[in-house]
């Protein structure tokens, strides 16, 4: 199956299942989708993203970036607002678009990813859709940190966060804006450095579990994740996965 996922008005939509995680296991289809902003969905998009099994959505924006109405989103879906940036940080905006954010996020505010690791944790069964606006460092801070607690390989991490870059041009282009992947990758030139170098030697170094009880979460909380996150590898490929995410009721069914 495909990780990208076409939901109409969303250019940055994946399914975070299907990957290779730790123990034997794999990252369940349906349980966690990461996007840019659901603002934009048209009836269509939401009528696929309900189809796609999202029950609860985790909405990471800050006070003010909220630009547009629910719009088409269907009845069924819980909100849960839990901005993961804080205009009191001193880093706000400095790191953003980059991936320097990463690490300066988990240093200053290790509560706020937390916390919004708990809310998917405790999340009702059905899959948890998670978004900031353009899903990229926020959506990618949060993706990491799933991807990294179920086992996943690094390299698969840093695919995973790479691949905003290349689905986030066809929205710059649509909105007659300059493609931000140049402004990044002029950063990261300056600093003499890449994307995958900086993610890198933040995965080598990160200890997520100690990250995240630091932050705030208890161990029966972060076995709750991984049990939400990840389910036996049956050797059956990613089709097959589909199939046990539904039956098991965490999915993309729940």
């Amino acid at each position: 199956m495909e990780r990208d996922l076409a939901w109409d008005g969303c250019h940055n939509v994946r399914d975070l299942g299907g990957l290779r995680a730790a123990g034997g296991r794999r990252t369940r289809w349906g349980a966690v989708v990461r996007s840019d902003t659901p603002d934009r969905l048209t009836g269509s998009g939401w009528a696929a993203a309900a189809a796609h099994g999202i029950r609860t959505i985790v909405d990471l924006r800050i006070p003010g970036e909220h630009h547009a109405a629910p719009g088409h989103r269907p009845p069924g879906m819980t909100v849960v607002s839990l901005p993961l940036d804080s205009r009191d940080d001193p880093g706000h905006g400095r790191c953003n678009g980059t991936p320097f954010y990463l690490r300066h996020h988990l240093d200053s505010l290790p509560d706020r990813s937390a916390r919004v690791l708990r809310a998917i944790a405790q999340a009702p069964p059905g899959g948890v859709l998670v978004h900031c606006v353009a899903g990229r460092d926020r959506t990618g801070l949060i993706a990491l940190l799933l991807l990294a607690l179920a086992g996943v390989a690094p390299g698969d991490i840093l695919a995973d966060y790479e691949r905003s870059a290349t689905r986030l041009s066809a929205l710059y282009a649509l909105l007659g804006q300059p493609d931000d992947a140049l402004r990044v990758q002029a950063r990261l030139a300056a600093a003499g450095t890449t994307t995958a170098a900086v993610v890198t030697e933040l995965l080598a170094g990160l200890d997520v579990e100690e990250r995240l009880k630091a932050g705030g979460l208890t161990a029966a909380e972060l076995a709750a994740l991984r049990e939400r996150l990840t389910v036996m590898d049956e050797g059956g490929g990613q089709d097959a996965g589909v199939v046990v995410a539904v039956e098991d009721g965490r999915g993309a069914a729940g």
